[in-house]
């Protein structure tokens, strides 16, 4: 029985990605395996490896290039990481995508962490 979870999300940009993970402390690696509960693995076109015993999958969803996320939740080891439904991974990724968009627009961006944290982007001309 697997226990390896998958979630669609809107991940195009491999690069904002591996942005995002270099934040967290963590490495994408390309073709390879994600380690699951009781030695289970997935294989991912990108794999995200986790510090803890898990790793998060990530292959395409559709022909539009967006990945969808597997991984396996159980004991709470990658929420420990990335955040409940990967939600930090998320929010780095929409920062690093932006930041990459705003500067091919020649835009200067300027980044605040908010108490609740939350991150706050100021882009200007």
């Amino acid at each position: 029985m697997s226990h390896f979870t998958t979630i669609q999300t809107q991940i195009r940009d491999t690069e904002a990605l591996e942005d995002a993970c270099a934040e967290l402390g963590l490495k994408l690696l390309r073709d390879s395996k994600a380690r699951g509960f009781s030695d289970q693995t997935r294989k991912g076109e990108l794999v995200i490896q986790l510090k803890g015993p898990y790793d998060i999958a990530a292959n395409r969803a559709d022909e539009n290039e967006s990945y969808e996320l597997a991984t396996d939740w159980f004991a709470g080891h990658v929420e420990k990481e990335v955040g409940p439904n990967y939600g930090r991974l998320i929010q780095l990724y929409g920062v690093h995508k932006t930041i990459r968009e705003a500067s091919k627009k020649r835009l200067r961006v300027t980044r605040r962490q908010e108490t609740d944290g939350s991150i706050k982007l100021t882009l200007a001309a």
